[in-house]
């Protein structure tokens, strides 16, 4: 009789065993929920998978945490969640879920730095990004603390950030976004450096991204860019002034109102070139990779004039003056 007892406990406690092995399988690989919402979800630093689990049932998310904590355990990986914020469908599994949080699949946003931006207009968009951690602003400030802050090797940090699309994770800060910049600017002067044109009249990398900076303020037409470096390259091998405006409205800073006039052209500023021979003295944008490779690879044609046709940007080119005085007259005195 106590046989019998035993073994029908015996096996009503297998049954139970069975039932709750299959309710714990069905629950781990069926979708949490059917209606496949999309849900941000941020786990934070030491964060553990029974808190993880109890906030996502709190969330109405998971509706048997424990099973999750269980998985996780039983197979290893209940100390390796990985922190961060993560979008994922309520349609996905516990067990799917365990795994994107075990992989670090983090939310990925984009930021973008424009080609031709000024470390002022990065600056903002920095600021305005809500998913990075502010360290820095836009104060007048700001151009020594990032030098300093990222060890740059120069003291003015116009010109040293690569434009591109960066991505990154919610939590990073924005340092850590131009340090990567940074280092993507560096690299790729390095290689369009070395491999330039001979003769070129500059001496270093950091030269060549000076002028790069002012090719990419002149022009924003793939087509036009050798040919416009090609100007300012003969110009400097002539000692000819370049007399670019963008570097003159550089110089003048927030003195510019949006129009530039003959006595902004004569003011003498160390950006002034129409007063000075040569570079100006720190680059005066950001220029993205096809400025720099025009530049150290500059389509020198004997032209070294050009004016803006008012065209879809496009520009007239002349060898002499008579002829660049034609089509000032032309393009912009009787427009």
């Amino acid at each position: 009789m106590i046989k019998r007892s035993a073994l029908f406990v015996a096996f009503t406690a297998l049954i139970v065993f069975g039932i709750l092995l299959w309710d714990a399988y069905d629950t781990v690989v069926s979708p949490m929920q059917t209606d496949g919402k999309i849900v941000t979800f941020d786990i934070p630093q030491g964060g553990t998978v029974s808190s993880v689990a109890s906030e996502l049932k709190e969330a109405g998310i998971l509706k048997k945490p424990f099973y999750l904590v269980l998985l996780a355990r039983l197979n290893g990986e209940a100390r390796r969640i990985k922190a961060g914020e993560y979008q994922f469908s309520t349609a996905l599994s516990p067990q799917e879920l365990l795994s994107k949080f075990v992989s670090g699949a983090v939310t990925r946003y984009n930021f973008t730095i424009i080609d031709g931006w000024r470390v002022s207009d990065l600056l903002k968009a920095l600021a305005e990004n809500q998913q990075l951690i502010q360290e820095l602003d836009n104060s007048k400030d700001a151009y020594t603390r990032i030098a300093s802050t990222l060890n740059l090797e120069y003291a003015h940090p116009e010109g040293l950030f690569l434009p591109d699309t960066y991505q990154f994770r919610k939590g990073d800060t924005d340092v850590s976004l131009l340090q990567r910049a940074h280092e993507a600017l560096m690299a790729t002067l390095k290689i369009e450096w070395s491999q330039r044109q001979e003769n070129l009249p500059l001496k270093t990398p950091y030269e060549a991204l000076i002028l790069a900076s002012i090719v990419e303020r002149e022009t924003g037409l793939a087509e036009e860019r050798a040919r416009i470096a090609g100007v300012f390259t003969l110009r400097l091998l002539k000692k000819m002034k370049l007399q670019t405006d963008p570097t003159v409205i550089y110089g003048m800073g927030e003195q510019f109102d949006g129009n530039i006039r003959r006595k902004d052209l004569r003011r003498d500023t160390p950006y002034n070139t129409y007063t000075r021979t040569g570079l100006p003295p720190t680059p005066i944008s950001l220029p993205g990779k096809a400025a720099i490779r025009a530049t150290l690879q500059p389509d020198i044609t004997g032209e070294l004039y050009f004016v803006a046709t008012g065209q879809e940007g496009r520009h007239h080119f002349s060898k002499t003056l008579e002829e660049h005085n034609a089509a000032v007259r032309k393009y912009q005195l009787n427009r």
